[in-house]
């Protein structure tokens, strides 16, 4: 039978074991605070925003939440940036993505002081990730060790192919799964033979952005499947990058959509703030 990964119940245990821990670190007059800024009015990034200040308040990290008109300048928001940065109260800043056209990405999340960086973007984080230093990782990847370990699935030793190299995903998701010592290929869009490559993983991270693009044919027997993706397809259902209704029943365990890696990374980014405490003090 395949195991079928519950990134919400994994999740929910990671979220009540922070829990546990604000509570004890407000009882030594420790509050966790988290500061997040959305420009515009975008619905998904609202949604998104929304979710992190529910699993703030489940988890008692105080939010703080900067809601700024589409018009703000790329000078207005450094200028927040930079105050939040200096204030002693606030552990973790968070820019919700996308940024309006007018405002550069990189710019703003490189403003953000690497130990407030709870999404794990600033180059320092990725640096410190790259040569096993302490530092934020990036929520995704790091929710997927998570499922991983807390399903009883062992990295060390075993063949994991990522299909996918972006900043957010692949390229972090592979430092990751090296640190675990498994032994990692990634892979993209120009790949030769992606099949065959896919084929000889025992643990495959699919986060390429194409709709069900992944099929049995892509996937060894008893192998283990984790599907990064998220999109809606022609019914307006939610599925992944991977078809999991072919693949499935070839796997030893796989993450479903919804429910597998999403619920993960709010939970990523739940535990980054709590860390962020204990970063600040050294």
């Amino acid at each position: 039978m395949t195991q079928i990964i519950d990134g919400k119940a994994i999740s929910a245990q990671i979220k009540d074991e922070l829990k546990e821990k604000v509570a004890q670190m407000k009882e030594q007059g420790t509050e966790v605070t988290l500061a997040v800024i959305q420009v515009g009015a975008d619905p998904a990034s609202s949604v998104y925003v929304r979710n992190k200040k529910n699993a703030c308040a489940y988890i008692g990290i105080r939010s703080l939440a900067y809601e700024l008109p589409e018009e703000t300048t790329e000078k207005e928001l450094l200028a927040l940036i930079e105050e939040l940065n200096g204030r002693k109260d606030v552990n973790g800043i968070l820019v919700q993505l996308p940024l309006p056209k007018h405002i550069e990405e990189e710019k703003v999340l490189n403003t953000i002081h690497p130990s407030k960086d709870v999404d794990g973007f600033h180059p320092q984080n990725v640096g410190a990730l790259c040569i096993g230093k302490p530092g934020f990782v990036s929520c995704t990847p790091a929710g997927i060790i998570q499922l991983l370990k807390r399903s009883g699935i062992e990295i060390a030793g075993k063949e994991c192919v990522v299909i996918g190299r972006s900043n957010i995903v692949g390229k972090p998701m592979a430092l990751l799964l090296i640190r675990e010592n498994g032994t990692v290929t990634v892979t993209h869009s120009r790949t030769k033979d992606l099949k065959e490559v896919t084929g000889r993983a025992d643990i495959l991270v699919v986060a390429i952005g194409k709709p069900k693009m992944i099929t049995a044919d892509y996937v060894k027997e008893g192998a283990v499947v984790i599907d990064v993706g998220i999109h809606r397809n022609e019914e307006n259902k939610l599925c992944g990058d991977v078809d999991h209704e072919s693949v499935a029943p070839k796997c030893s365990a796989i993450t479903p959509v919804p429910g597998g890696v999403g619920p993960m990374t709010i939970a990523m980014l739940m535990n980054n703030c709590v860390e962020s405490v204990a970063l600040q003090q050294n």
